[in-house]
């Protein structure tokens, strides 16, 4: 088995990041520094910054309400709370992907590292759902430009899904994830983002979750999203998904929460 499938496997963190971390020579196996493509068998031992990584008994999948002020990092930074810290699990999670410090709401969490891949490639259109307030009144010139595509970091931004849910808010659907790009496309067009609240990431909905809660992702709703994310891998797309207003999934899954009180 190539290393980076062994720690992806294993749920270290996903195959882009093991070649990384082996290119900085932060992976040994059998003591040697292992380098990009390595092979491993069942009796090698393999260290990752000089600890000794066994691939998890179990994998898991977990959404989570992310509340504002916590970084999605597995990095502790002084006078910083990680998303990591938040959930407590007694399992090694990693965010798959990023939601800013001052957003809010969906995040996924796992040790399945190929799935991690999977959702993060952003040629797969995987749909990522958002309501957005902002600091002026949403307007029809401004709807129809941020559908059209947003120069923002050198490039435009893909046509997406914007709807008016307020005076001052709006619904988005995006199928790329640049860096805080809905508050680049908005500052761009003159206005500044108020509140962002994630509510769905493909078919996973942040449903009634509380923030500092969590659920386990599974049965039905687990294998839906195994199945989206298959077809994107084939080219099929993502078939579109209802639009959630954020209160509700249409089905209530079975709860396994745990509150943060920090």
């Amino acid at each position: 088995m190539r290393l980076n499938k062994f720690l992806s496997d294993a749920g270290v963190c996903s195959r882009r990041e093991a070649d990384r971390w082996m290119e900085a020579g932060r992976v040994t196996v059998d003591g040697d520094v292992a380098r990009p493509g390595c092979q491993v068998g069942p009796e090698s031992r393999v260290l990752v910054d000089g600890r000794p990584v066994e691939p998890e008994q179990r994998k898991v999948l977990l959404a989570v309400y992310k509340p504002r002020g916590i970084v999605c990092t597995t990095a502790r930074h002084a006078g910083e709370k990680n998303i990591v810290d938040l959930v407590g699990y007694p399992q090694r999670l990693y965010p798959v992907g990023r939601l800013d410090k001052e957003s809010e709401g969906l995040i996924l969490m796992t040790n399945m590292g190929t799935l991690m891949d999977q959702i993060l490639r952003s040629r797969n259109g995987h749909e990522k759902e958002y309501l957005v307030q902002i600091n002026r009144p949403v307007t029809l010139d401004f709807l129809e430009k941020m559908r059209g595509g947003v120069p923002i970091l050198d490039t435009v931004t893909r046509p997406c899904t914007v709807e008016k849910i307020g005076a001052d808010r709006f619904r988005i659907v995006l199928t790329q994830g640049l860096n805080r790009q809905i508050r680049r496309m908005c500052e761009a067009l003159g206005c500044r983002v108020e509140s962002l609240k994630r509510v769905r990431v493909v078919n996973i909905l942040l449903g009634d979750l509380q923030p500092g809660q969590y659920r386990e992702i599974q049965g039905e709703e687990k294998q839906a999203l195994l199945t989206a994310l298959e077809a994107g891998d084939k080219g099929g797309g993502q078939r579109p998904a209802p639009q959630s207003d954020g209160k509700k999934a249409s089905r209530r899954p079975e709860w396994n929460r745990q509150k943060w009180n920090g």
